[in-house]
């Protein structure tokens, strides 16, 4: 008789876990008193300009500037710190492609750089490495919503008179030494697309410290227009990438609620990781001393096949969705074996100064092990649960764990 769910047994949950989006009438009462306002658009109205200012606020940042989505927010970070055509940007290659499609859209060349396997965050040790004299922005990705360690990559960008990009795009509310992430580095790019933490289908935002980056940021945002100048006055070569007043009219409302599932998704993540750490096999990513809140877009932990009598991560996956918990596998590729890279498609400029460049060769080895055997997901809305749903998660995976013959028997 099976005693598993994936061959017919009766799985361990039954129940969903909580979904996303969480929303309520009073999200859908403030985007329909936008719409009746009749002001839809930032230039008009004052939804946006508050939910820059609460944001930034609510990250620690001086400056917030609203714009389309993540993507968008890191591109104009990046031109906002000054690249030139062929500068080198430090990025990890285990994160969303965004984080080096950007940097090609600046004209810039993507050096790929290795993940610490305890945080999968950037190798501060191997950025160092990386340095050369093209070399002009390191851009950290807070993995899954664990700020990388700033510390350091603010030492090496110290002495290497370089430029942090942070890209935040998954770590709502993640704090690194008591500082919100997004102001500790030069400048920072936010994304609500609509799996994130904050949320409005779409929609992203740049945080800095620094005034003078701001407001390029901002005239890159805003067609090159200048605060102090005329409305059809452009100072710049920029596009139109200004927020809805509808998307900022959202994200303010869903703000009432993010200090809450904040703390939530930290609590419950802890506690997930101090009952899983028991089980052989499973290693969660580990959340430093100073990481003091894990924004947890994610919950990631390592499989060890191994441990599990040689069952492969898809199968042990698989495995794990029967047993009525939501997992996944994460990235497949490295981003320096995703097609567009393989390929060179990205355009006759940049296929030429990346000409020496083959990606295919690459192999960045925690990486690798990352995307093909180890790396498991689940998403933060599972962590909005009880403390009784992550227990459920437990008993999911020890069940597999002590039934692993059964798999491997298949």
């Amino acid at each position: 008789m099976p005693h598993l769910a994936i061959n017919g047994a009766t799985p361990v949950r039954t129940i969903p876990f909580p979904t996303w989006p969480v929303y309520t009438e009073e999200d859908a009462q403030a985007v329909s008193d936008t719409i009746l306002s009749g002001k839809w658009g930032s230039s008009k109205g004052d939804r946006v300009h508050t939910l820059e200012d609460q944001f930034a606020a609510f990250q620690q940042a001086k400056h917030g500037i609203a714009v389309t989505n993540g993507t968008t927010a890191l591109n104009l970070a990046l031109q906002s710190v000054g690249l030139t055509p062929g500068d080198e940007v430090i990025v990890p290659a285990y994160t969303f492609i965004a984080t080096a499609n950007t940097v090609l859209m600046s004209n810039a060349v993507p050096v790929f750089v290795d993940i610490d396997p305890d945080t999968y965050n950037i190798n501060p040790d191997l950025v160092e490495q990386a340095i050369t004299p093209r070399t002009r922005v390191i851009m950290p990705v807070h993995f899954a919503g664990l700020p990388a360690d700033m510390e350091r990559l603010k030492d090496i960008a110290r002495r290497h008179h370089l430029a942090i990009v942070e890209d935040a795009a998954q770590a709502h509310g993640a704090q690194w030494n008591g500082k919100g992430v997004g102001g500790i580095g030069d400048i920072s790019g936010f994304s609500f697309q609509a799996s994130k933490n904050l949320n409005a289908g779409e929609g992203g935002i740049i945080l800095t410290d620094n005034d003078e980056l701001a407001g390029i940021a901002g005239s890159l945002a805003d067609c090159g227009r200048s605060d102090d100048g005329l409305w059809y006055g452009h100072y710049r070569l920029a596009g139109n990438h200004r927020m809805t007043e509808m998307q900022g009219a959202l994200l303010l409302s869903q703000m009432a609620r993010l200090e809450e599932q904040c703390k939530r998704r930290h609590e419950n993540g802890d506690y997930l990781t101090e009952q899983l750490s028991r089980i052989a096999g499973i290693s969660p990513t580990i959340r430093p001393g100073q990481a003091n809140r894990h924004a947890r877009h994610l919950y990631v932990f390592r499989y060890k096949a191994d441990a599990f009598g040689g069952t492969s991560k898809s199968k042990f996956v698989d495995a794990l969705n029967a047993e009525g918990i939501p997992a996944s596998p994460g990235y497949s590729l490295p981003l320096y074996k995703q097609p567009v890279f393989l390929e060179k498609n990205f355009g006759v400029y940049m296929q030429e100064a990346l000409r020496e460049i083959d990606f295919g060769a690459l192999n960045l080895p925690e990486t690798e092990k990352a995307c093909a055997d180890e790396a498991i997901w689940i998403s933060q809305s599972v962590l909005l649960g009880e403390k009784e749903d992550m227990d459920d998660i437990v008993r999911a995976i020890a069940k597999i764990r002590e039934r692993r013959q059964e798999l491997a028997r298949e």
